[in-house]
């Protein structure tokens, strides 16, 4: 049986989302595993979940032992000497300042046409730096939302358990009381019910 080739786009249910992604996660771990074995590689392995949840894999040592390895190997390879701080800070920070207040006007602009009151273009560079922050907005907003729906799952998920547990106590409560007033037939023959006259005389 041949398997149906998978779309490469993000999954919009939430529950077959996550089950892709612990079925993909633990072929990942493996794979990784196989081939540090396969062929004597340290490899370290860092996976960040939606809700933010870690998951790491160091073949060999530990993870930090990793990365300081990557940092040094980094480092090394640079050619180019970092610029000195002192003299590059001040100016450093007023081209901060100015991009941000760029950015900011951007932004302002964007929703400006957004919500119906722009006034004249936008170039194409301020279209893209729009772009990029309404896909920012659009992460986060998932994000959030996947957050919200997971915890009314669990909510559903802890009202069905005590439901669940108020239903079994009740049905052992009805159990008992119907083993308690069952008392089966009454055998007449093995002892007579016997009631004397003068109980009932006044």
């Amino acid at each position: 049986m041949v398997r149906g080739k998978v779309q490469m786009k993000r999954i919009e249910n939430p529950v077959h989302r996550q089950v892709t992604f612990c079925k993909r996660r633990a072929g990942l771990l493996k794979k990784a595993k196989e081939l540090s074995v396969l062929c004597d590689a340290e490899i370290g392995l860092l996976i960040f979940s939606a809700h933010g949840k870690l998951y790491e894999l160091a073949t060999k040592g530990t993870m930090q032992g990793l990365l300081e390895r990557y940092m040094k190997f980094t480092r090394g390879a640079q050619l180019e000497p970092e610029p000195a701080i002192n003299e590059s800070h001040p100016q450093d920070a007023k081209e901060e300042i100015d991009v941000l207040k760029q950015e900011i006007g951007t932004l302002q602009k964007g929703l400006s046409y957004l919500f119906g009151g722009g006034i004249g273009t936008m170039t194409v560079e301020e279209l893209q730096v729009l772009e990029k922050y309404l896909e920012m907005w659009i992460y986060q907003i998932r994000s959030m939302k996947m957050n919200n729906m997971l915890r009314e799952i669990q909510t559903l998920r802890d009202k069905e358990g005590i439901l669940k547990a108020a239903n079994k106590y009740l049905q052992d409560k009805i159990a008992e009381n119907a083993g308690i007033t069952n008392f089966g037939p009454l055998a007449l023959d093995t002892y007579p019910l016997m009631i004397q006259d003068e109980i009932f005389q006044f």
